[in-house]
């Protein structure tokens, strides 16, 4: 199994909205090493945390959700009205993937990325990196463990 970090601007789509749909297309990612990511290491069944990007002094994880299903072309990419439209991508040779996933646990409070920046443990994590702009990215076992935790107190 595979640890996670997936973000997401509460505005746009927050824990709560995917707590009321239970399971959603994760939609809309336009990196093509996050896109690798979802279609060569992702899986069924791992885990990721729900973070909460641009969101001031909430920003931070403040959930768990789980992959619902493998990599598909993501239909975002098709539809003019969307605002992910790729006019260069091909129906026959999609460009971009996404993955459904589906709703686990709310936290009880947000875990926030300046309580992570502050904490050693997590100084190697690629989410508190300078210049890391991944929406999607890996984490270790032993971060999303002590993340979970620490959300929980």
């Amino acid at each position: 199994m595979q640890f996670w970090v997936m973000k997401s601007e509460p505005n746009d789509y927050s824990i709560d909205d995917l707590e009321r749909d239970g399971s959603e297309p994760w939609d809309g990612i336009r990196n093509y090493q996050v896109r690798n990511m979802m279609r060569d290491v992702m899986k069924v069944g791992d885990k990721a945390l729900f973070y909460h990007s641009n969101a001031g002094p909430k920003t931070g994880v403040a959930g768990v959700m789980k992959i619902a299903s493998n990599a598909y072309p993501d239909p975002t990419q098709f539809d003019t009205e969307d605002a992910h439209y790729d006019p260069k991508s091909d129906p026959d040779s999609p460009r971009w993937l996404c993955v459904d996933v589906k709703f686990n646990e709310k936290f009880p409070r947000v875990v926030t990325l300046s309580e992570i920046k502050s904490q050693k443990q997590f100084a190697e994590m690629q989410l508190v990196q300078k210049g890391n702009r991944l929406s999607v990215m890996p984490i270790k076992k032993t971060h999303f463990e002590a993340l979970y935790k620490q959300a929980k107190r």
